[in-house]
């Protein structure tokens, strides 16, 4: 696997994230706790941090928000090696190795950490195989995304890439239905017989949804039913929605 890293370290903040971070095997430098925290919460973390050789330091809480500013770091901070990006090819193997079709989500500009990292923790429950963001406008793995996602960030693999585009062209040639959300749509999300196959689900921007050249691209466009007075929903929650209603379809009995 060539992995794609970031090239800084990563702060890690939150009970969450550094405990799921360790279990993972995730390589991390240091973990700070804060000399008020609650044993009983923070006696996991310690067990694991001592079994994989990491140090521990109890510190002053201040350090912890010296250390993590604007976090809620809940009296636990790490630094972690930096995030290493898999491979389209590493997302598609998961699937293989697992015995199933694939099932990918394709986040086309998703700006809000916190929305990404809803979704990679919804995308752990519901057993999608990867996750796929463009390297420019969106948002990337930072430790607001880890700390959303309760950890699951260490569980999903995200796959970057230059061109959204060109990465659905290769999708479909491989047999992969791309299945776009749009509002405008016909087809009703529950009305769909897809998502028992390959299939990758394409989420667009908070505010301008897909882009153009992206819709047309999906060789399926469908809506989720609204019956209130809001029209939409925010972008995590409709990719939850959509998430599991493959996973319903799924494990619905032929």
């Amino acid at each position: 696997m060539v992995e794609d890293y970031d090239n800084s370290e990563e702060i890690l903040a939150g009970k969450h994230s550094v405990l799921e971070a360790l279990r993972a095997g995730r390589t991390l430098n240091k973990i700070w706790i804060a000399e008020n925290a609650q044993k009983a919460l923070t006696a996991p973390i310690v067990a694991e941090a001592r079994q994989a050789g990491v140090i521990i330091q109890h510190v002053d809480k201040r350090k912890l928000d010296q250390l993590a500013p604007g976090l809620q770091h809940q009296g636990v901070v790490a630094q972690a090696a930096p995030y290493a990006y898999a491979e389209v090819e590493d997302l598609l193997a998961a699937a293989e190795a697992k015995g199933e079709p694939p099932f990918l989500l394709l986040l086309d500009e998703i700006e809000d950490p916190h929305n990404l990292g809803s979704i990679l923790r919804s995308a752990d429950c519901t057993g999608v195989h990867g996750v796929i963001v463009p390297k420019r406008r969106s948002a990337q793995i930072t430790a607001t995304v880890s700390r959303t996602s309760a950890g699951a960030v260490e569980y999903v693999p995200v796959a970057r890439v230059t061109n959204l585009g060109q990465t659905i062209d290769r999708l479909k040639e491989l047999g992969i239905w791309v299945v776009g959300t749009d509002v405008n749509t016909d087809q009703d999300l529950f009305g769909s017989d897809i998502f028992t196959g390959p299939v990758a689900v394409v989420i667009g921007n908070e505010s301008k949804g897909m882009g153009r050249l992206i819709r047309e691209k999906c060789d399926m466009l469908l809506k989720l039913p609204m019956v209130g007075r809001i029209n939409s929903l925010n972008a995590s929650v409709a990719a939850g929605v959509i998430m599991y209603e493959v996973l319903r379809r799924r494990r619905r009995p032929e």
